[in-house]
């Protein structure tokens, strides 16, 4: 009996599922971009891991974010833009809202940018001319909603709003570009009410990045003058770090390099650095490490992983050491894409629909494997949930099962 127990607890062991964990918000669980899940397929068949499901979706670059068993994206539809809440297994349409009017763009493509953050019974969505709901998550009803424009004197971004919002506590942060203290607020999530606001930034397009360096929490945003860190408190100004981009495109989210440093990267020519952090009696210098055009993030953000950076240099693929910025390897081919991580592994989206597994390290980019699993312009990072690996593009989204062997 006990060689019987034995030889089913390690049958099942063998055979066990991917160790799966949600996706709730831009990034994934700790905002950026690493998945904790295990188990996952690393050799796939020529055509790509099994399609779980497709559904048609219209324009738009939202992430998806997944809970459970609801996915939650942003999309345009004829000359209207929604939030739509799918169910995770089967890509069936559970409810949309409309949030706006379809947002156009002649140079990268019309329709939403921010993806929805689920807290709660509550899912959070920012539409591209700047209205933001806290919707029921179950049933889409709106809770509460503000409009940046007519409510805090804000300016629809030349490439729509496209930060995403950031929950911390009891409190939802949004960088709302508003003049005269009204560019970053934090909303109650619960009521929608104002807790605080603050600073009067121009906005770019990253979402904020709440970390706690030198025994401070602090909620790092990425307006298009620069770096600025604002206490969750209060909105009190911590430091700020000028950081200004040609055309205010400051559109990758930071990534914190522990304990007291800070990467961010920016397209249009600008290029990296990593920012010290460094407090003396109370305040707080921050002092540049390295500066370099090695990495120049149009839109992904990079990936932190054993101290090397990950991430598109434009459109080249790059891995960067993190303490010195010095380049470790480029790969070419994948045109402007995505990447996020999971289990020793980046997981890239190229920018027309080439998907790609290769291992995380800085000694050489070593492809697993790749397939190609769309079409057309694939700008959206990917979103890893319960062994399911989610992407879309302007026309539609699909569901991959990742934990299949070949």
């Amino acid at each position: 009996m006990m060689r019987i127990f034995l030889l089913l607890l390690t049958v099942g062991y063998l055979t066990s599922p991917a160790s799966g964990t949600d996706w709730p918000q831009w990034l994934g669980p700790n905002r950026n971009g690493i998945s904790d899940e295990t188990g996952l397929a690393t050799d796939w068949p020529k055509s790509g891991p099994k399609v779980l499901w497709r559904t048609p979706l219209g324009e738009g670059f939202s992430a998806i974010s997944v809970v459970g068993n609801l996915a939650y994206t942003m999309f345009a539809d004829g000359s209207t833009e929604y939030a739509i809440c799918l169910d995770a297994s089967t890509g069936k349409e559970r409810w949309r809202v409309q949030t706006g009017s379809k947002f156009y763009d002649s140079q990268g493509g019309n329709g939403p940018r921010s993806t929805p953050s689920v807290d709660g019974n509550s899912v959070f969505v920012l539409g591209a001319e700047g209205r933001l709901f806290a919707l029921d998550k179950e049933t889409g009803k709106e809770r509460w909603s503000h409009s940046f424009t007519k409510e805090y004197g804000s300016r629809i971004p030349g490439w729509g709003f496209s930060t995403s919002p950031l929950i911390e506590g009891d409190l939802l942060l949004v960088e709302v570009g508003g003049p005269s203290g009204k560019s970053l607020i934090a909303f109650d999530k619960t009521t929608g009410q104002i807790v605080w606001s603050s600073q009067s930034d121009r906005p770019s397009y990253a979402a904020p990045l709440a970390v706690t360096m030198e025994g401070t929490r602090q909620i790092i945003f990425f307006p298009a003058t620069g770096l600025v860190s604002v206490s969750p408190e209060k909105g009190t100004l911590l430091w700020r770090h000028r950081w200004q981009t040609g055309p205010n495109v400051n559109a990758a989210t930071p990534v914190f390099v522990p304990p007291n440093q800070i990467f961010i990267s920016s397209g249009y020519g600008k290029g990296a650095t990593l920012l010290t952090l460094k407090q003396d009696n109370g305040r707080f210098r921050v002092q540049e490490a390295w500066r370099s055009k090695v990495m120049k993030n149009h839109f992904a953000s990079s990936i932190l992983h054993n101290g090397y950076l990950y991430g598109f240099d434009d459109s080249i693929l790059k891995c960067i050491d993190a303490k010195t910025g010095e380049e470790q390897w480029r790969k070419r081919g994948f045109r402007k894409g995505a990447l996020i991580f999971a289990e020793g592994h980046l997981i890239i989206l190229g920018g027309q629909g080439l998907l790609a597994l290769a291992k995380a390290t800085p000694e050489g980019y070593q492809e697993k494997t790749s397939a190609r699993v769309l079409s057309g312009r694939c700008w959206t990072v990917p979103t890893l949930a319960n062994g399911k690996l989610y992407l879309r593009n302007l026309k539609e989204a699909i569901c991959l099962d990742l934990t299949q062997k070949n």
